[in-house]
């Protein structure tokens, strides 16, 4: 029973295995290139961000990713990007830090205006050891943040999670 409803639901286009719920008629997808508004600036993260969020399309949809007009707008800013001390040692200095990342989206679905959302709220962070300078772990810091901003915003706009 479990299995002729999962086929049903792939066969209509409403649900994939790859855990998308994109409707038949959303043929195309624009992702516009990610800005960043962030005070302090990575000058790789907004650029690594919009080719991560279009290798996840391309990956796990059918979906024709197009300049613009797609069928899906998706739209993602870079809001902040902080280091913060987290935990203090016995000698009251920090014993980790957290650069954490901060994001809005929105996404626009042409066809399906009910699945829009705008300027939802994403975060990812990554803790590290004090004792290294930001310089010496941001590269694959940014790596894991931007995994989880990508998994993130994919799940919102067209798994619906």
């Amino acid at each position: 029973m479990t299995a002729a409803l999962a086929l049903c639901l792939a066969g209509c286009g409403i649900y994939s295995f790859s855990g998308t719920s994109i409707r038949p008629d959303v043929h195309t997808i624009t992702i516009e290139p990610v800005l960043n508004n962030a005070m302090k600036v990575n000058p790789s993260l907004a650029n690594d961000l919009s080719e991560a969020l279009k290798d996840k399309f391309k990956k796990l949809t059918s979906l024709e990713q197009v300049e613009m007009d797609g069928d899906l707008i998706l739209v993602v800013t870079v809001e902040s990007y902080d280091v913060k001390a987290q935990g203090i040692a016995k000698d009251e200095t920090p014993a980790q830090n957290r650069l954490t990342v901060t994001c809005k989206a929105t996404f626009e679905n042409i066809k399906h205006p009910e699945e829009n959302f705008e300027k939802k709220s994403f975060a990812a962070y990554q803790d590290y050891d004090a004792d290294l300078t930001l310089d010496e772990v941001e590269a694959s810091l940014c790596e894991d943040i931007i995994e989880t901003l990508v998994e993130d915003i994919f799940n919102a706009s067209v798994a619906q999670w």
